[in-house]
């Protein structure tokens, strides 16, 4: 009994261990943010009042001879570079809004910029160590119906379909979309450390719903597995690995990756206002963590690296949406201002801003929730 108590203990202390990385993680990316603000800041002159990573309480202050403030605050859910005289009017030289209206978009934008290129120095770093991104299948069902050459076999690495390079499920399922079953589609794949070209036959169509369509996925190319009682994958499928490429190709893909990475985001968006995925497939703060920290457990050092740089790009496209309270929306008021000649009223601005960061905050927590039913 005690041993078994033992092992338990011993798996929720490594599991905390995982929840602590995945927090450090997202840190580091809300920092790199941040940081980008406040370079371009300090570079144009403005006036910084505080950096801090984190909300709420402060767990950590310290103040520059200049007045500027560095603080870490409780809830590693976010953080802020507090400019001065952001929300109102200032006779300040340095007030944000006294800046000229370009000066204040590069600074606006510059977290995002931030947050894009460390996520490609993560990536080309992932792709120099473990190779570039690819997929593999693994442990595949055998099916006696379709002859072996138009079939998977165990191991092998997906590197292109229909002539596209692959790097993400989504890619996989957008090379193969609107086809039909019997339908033979082109692959390029390393099977037994050879690079071969082969044709695999359709076992149905492959007219998916929404990017969590997977398991029509696997059944279409006859990537067939296992599940439990739950629906959760035990055996077979398609997972993540490493090819080894030269130093060129290395870069090339690190910024196609990227680019791929960043148009999952907006596939993700217009499903959701389309229907066909539903609210319940999003997560916030706390699911972001716990995914991150469940890849790492399963991935390793290659799967945070991976999570960073997803995370890195999700917040550099996020971040520059036109919604309240976001770099975007900031950026957006900021043009008009610049078109305009003059700004709108500032506590109206504020208002919007304060408004949107309260629902964001909120739907953060409802998606967080729904998780949990």
């Amino acid at each position: 009994m005690n041993y078994l108590f033992l092992a338990s203990f011993s798996g929720v202390m490594t599991y905390i261990g995982y929840i602590m990385l995945a927090i450090l993680v997202l840190l580091v990316m809300i920092t790199v943010h941040e940081l980008g603000h406040y370079i371009a800041g300090k570079i144009f002159g403005f006036g910084i009042e505080e950096f801090a990573i984190g909300f709420g309480p402060k767990l950590f202050s310290k103040t520059k001879k200049n007045g500027e403030k560095f603080s870490v605050r409780l809830l590693p859910i976010g953080g802020f570079c507090s400019f001065r005289g952001e929300d109102d009017d200032s006779t300040d030289p340095t007030a944000f809004n006294n800046k000229k209206p370009w000066q204040r978009l590069i600074v606006l934008l510059s977290g995002a910029v931030m947050n894009y290129l460390f996520a490609i120095l993560v990536i080309i770093i992932m792709f120099s160590v473990y190779g570039h991104s690819a997929l593999m299948t693994y442990e595949l069902q055998a099916d006696a119906t379709i002859p072996q050459e138009y079939s998977f076999q165990s191991e092998d690495v997906i590197l292109e379909a229909e002539g596209k390079n692959v790097y993400l499920i989504t890619d996989l399922m957008s090379a193969v979309e609107g086809k039909e079953k019997g339908e033979l589609v082109q692959f390029t794949i390393i099977r037994e450390g050879k690079v071969q070209d082969v044709s695999i036959m359709l076992r149905e169509d492959t007219h998916f719903s929404n990017v969590e369509d997977v398991r029509r996925l696997y059944s279409a190319l006859g990537v067939y597995h296992e599940v439990d009682d739950t629906g959760a994958l035990t055996k077979g499928g398609i997972y993540s690995t490493g090819v080894r490429l030269n130093v060129f190709k290395t870069i090339g893909r690190s910024f196609e990756y990227s680019f791929k990475t960043a148009g999952t985001i907006f596939t993700v968006f217009r499903q959701l206002f389309s229907g066909s995925l539903g609210i319940d497939s999003l997560g916030g703060t706390v699911t972001t963590i716990t995914v991150t920290a469940d890849a790492i457990r399963t991935g390793g050092f290659w799967y945070m690296l991976n999570m960073t740089a997803f995370i890195g790009v999700n917040l550099a496209v996020f971040n520059l949406l036109p919604i309240p309270a976001l770099d975007g929306s900031r950026a957006v008021f900021t043009i008009i201002e610049w078109i305009r000649k003059k700004p709108l009223k500032r506590r109206v601005e504020a208002i919007i801003h304060g408004i949107g960061f309260v629902l964001i905050l909120l739907f953060a927590i409802f998606v967080d929730v729904q998780q949990c039913f």
